[in-house]
């Protein structure tokens, strides 16, 4: 799985060689300019992600009187005035409110996600009916049922339901209904991540293996916030040891059962541990069975687990990004950090606390705490991913 905001492709610039008595025509004078621009674009891609820099607003408006009778519905909206710049690093300036209807139907008994986007035109690639002096860079709306591509910045979504649409501003903006404009999605200009942590949960024949499945999102939203490097990712994976494991960083693995895994889930596990990936084993204190399992594991594949305590000071699971002497408290009670060869193993239920739990009885300073190392454990993952990766062939399509 690529990075969503891959680096520019890796070729090297050429520019016009300027000489005494060069002839400057069009094509020459397009290829300095052009050398300027994919300069310009490369800088803004290596360290920056695209996204709405001010502006482009959705407004729900009724339909323009100009209109034909037929399409004077209540689909009708307005986009405001505004800027965005694209994954290639190009400058879309929308200049002026733009009228819009949404033609989408829903035909069948299903809602129907719709997007709105907008992306960049570069005027040479349109035909112009008469020759200018200066031509203006220009952008395109669409709708579209379709996630929208690397190119397209998302205005909004609705979410359309079957029969007569009636398009409308939600009454809560944070949670959107049928037909209500949804702009929580929208994503701003900023720095781009060095690397982008994905999680899954590893399940297996335990019954208790997903009970801190939706807490694993909440970590990945936490990741944003608290470091300035790492981004998680919008969803977390589900996954058996006998599938591909290769697209993640971080396997998560719970329960309160002994692990049973036959030779082809050890060899699939240790291959991938060996290519640099992290396997986190998160037990409650009194899961014995599943702490014998697992240490039993990490010895099958050769790397025996070690307390924190007997690892060096400088360890990243201990000092990056956040620093810990002791570790965080769970229940009245201090969690324990194992660690050998990829294999994380934590004794104390770790992931309980990344979440709300039901009686919204967590300190915040848990919570906190409880975030700080996970995303430590998160940077540990990818950046040993990303050490092994960097000694083979080719891993450029993850960074």
């Amino acid at each position: 799985m690529s990075h969503p905001f891959p680096t520019p492709p890796i070729q090297p610039f050429e520019r016009l060689q300027a000489t005494d008595g060069l002839l400057v025509n069009a094509e020459r004078w397009r290829k300095a300019h052009d050398y300027h621009r994919r300069r310009q674009n490369a800088h803004y891609q290596s360290l920056n992600q695209p996204g709405i820099v001010c502006g482009l607003g959705v407004q729900v408006i009724p339909a323009p009187k100009q209109v034909e009778a037929k399409y004077r519905d209540k689909r009708w909206l307005k986009i405001q005035p505004g800027i965005a710049i694209d994954l290639s690093g190009n400058v879309i300036v929308v200049p002026q409110p733009i009228e819009f209807r949404i033609a989408t139907t829903v035909t069948g008994a299903e809602p129907v996600l719709l997007y709105l986007t907008v992306s960049y035109l570069d005027p040479d690639e349109l035909r112009q009916k008469q020759q200018v002096e200066m031509v203006q860079e220009t952008f395109r709306i669409d709708e579209k049922s379709t996630t929208p591509n690397s190119a397209e910045i998302e205005i909004c979504r609705i979410l359309l339901q079957p029969g007569e649409v009636v398009i409308s501003q939600a009454s809560e903006v944070f949670f959107p209904g049928y037909n209500n404009l949804d702009l929580r999605y929208r994503r701003q200009t900023q720095t781009r991540p060095q690397a982008l942590a994905r999680m899954a949960q590893v399940n297996h024949s335990d019954g208790d293996c997903a009970r801190n499945f939706f807490n694993l999102a909440y970590l990945s939203q936490a990741v944003e916030s608290l470091s300035s490097n790492l981004r998680g990712t919008d969803e977390v994976g589900q996954i058996t040891l006998s599938e591909n494991l290769s697209e993640y960083d971080l396997l998560y693995l719970t329960g309160t059962q002994a692990l049973s895994l036959n030779s082809q889930e050890v060899a699939s596990l240790k291959a991938y541990l060996d290519a640099g990936g992290v396997l986190l084993a998160d037990a409650p204190v009194d899961a014995q069975k599943l702490i014998d399992s697992i240490q039993s594991l990490a010895t099958l594949v050769g790397s025996p687990l070690k307390p924190l305590e007997e690892l060096r000071r400088d360890h990243p699971l201990r000092i990056r990004p956040f620093l810990f002497a002791a570790l965080p408290v769970i229940g009245k009670q201090p969690i324990r950090l194992l660690s050998g060869g990829g294999i994380v193993l934590i004794i104390g239920d770790i992931a309980s606390a990344w979440g709300i739990d039901r009686e919204l009885a967590l300190p915040r300073m848990t919570i906190r705490s409880a975030h700080e190392l996970g995303i430590n454990i998160l940077n540990y993952g990818v950046k040993r991913r990303q050490l092994i990766g960097l000694q083979q062939e080719d891993n450029l399509g993850r960074w």
